[in-house]
């Protein structure tokens, strides 16, 4: 069964954001990475004014629930609206869950990012509704898995 969490999308002060959350919740980061440390992509280069933002960030606050998020760059900076900057994250336990649940739920909305391979590891695609709330769903495959100091 595919777990669900919140993802949220900031315009440049992510990193302030889950500082702030950490300090509430507690914890650790079991990840946070930047727009510059991502792998090249032919073609797309990283504006250097993007390096330093997050590309994604997660922190546990439960045994079933992580609040992840990053901060919008590049193409998709045009499209950050404070009050309208999150998305529900579907975590799938297989592709074929996470196919018919992107499948499903995208049925008469936009689809923003198609499901596909990530370098990340993941198997990931994002859209928003027909009724206009944004959805991430996510299966990451164990074997294709990036391994994080």
């Amino acid at each position: 069964m595919a777990t669900v969490n919140v993802y949220l999308t900031f315009n440049g002060n992510c990193k302030e954001a889950f500082d702030f959350y950490k300090s509430v919740f507690g914890g650790e980061y079991p990840y946070i990475g930047t727009f510059g440390e991502m792998p090249p992509i032919e073609g797309k280069e990283t504006p250097e004014e993007d390096k330093n933002k997050i590309m994604h960030v997660s922190l546990p606050i439960s045994k079933e629930t992580i609040l992840m998020g990053s901060d919008t760059g590049g193409e998709w900076s045009s499209n950050f609206k404070a009050g309208n900057n999150f998305s529900i994250s579907i975590n799938a336990e297989s592709k074929e869950e996470a196919d018919k649940l992107f499948g499903g739920l995208s049925a008469g909305g936009q689809v923003t990012m198609p499901m596909a391979d990530t370098f990340w590891g993941a198997y990931f695609g994002m859209f928003s509704d027909k009724f206009g709330i944004n959805w991430m769903v996510n299966y990451d495959d164990p074997a294709k898995m990036q391994q994080h100091p």
